[in-house]
């Protein structure tokens, strides 16, 4: 039972609309193992959140988690939350998609987003409504 703890990981994956960020922990989660975020790859800012730098960030993180000698992750998706959309962004699936094609194995996928039971007040919007 062991050997089945050190060999697969948990990737957490923060999709908003301006940054996509990627973590990858033991299954703990107590263990940073590789992480990198959208600023890491592309040099515009608009381009943080996008499906190519989420692809460029995923080759990356991956061949870092492989090369700690880990085979396989869990994915915990998270768009926004709290307050805010509730759907991850663009990022979010072509970064699981970039995992598996980087020759990881993709266990659970799951949605972490955090949402509330009716916490504060949603932001008032730039049209005033």
């Amino acid at each position: 039972m062991a050997d089945n703890d050190e060999k697969w990981g948990v990737a957490h994956v923060h999709a908003s609309f301006n940054n996509t960020l990627i973590t990858v922990t033991d299954q703990t989660g107590a263990e940073t193992i590789a992480k990198s975020s959208g600023g890491a790859v592309v040099k515009q800012n608009r381009d943080e959140a996008s499906p190519y730098a989420a692809m460029q960030m995923a080759e990356t993180v991956a061949e870092e988690v492989l090369a700690a000698g880990i085979e396989g992750v869990h994915v915990r998706v998270r768009g926004p939350g709290g307050n805010l959309q509730k759907s991850p962004g663009p990022g979010a699936q072509a970064t699981i998609r970039a995992l598996a094609r980087a020759g990881l194995e993709i266990g659970r996928i799951e949605d972490v987003t955090p949402i509330p039971h009716d916490g504060s007040r949603a932001p008032k919007g730039k049209s005033g409504y």
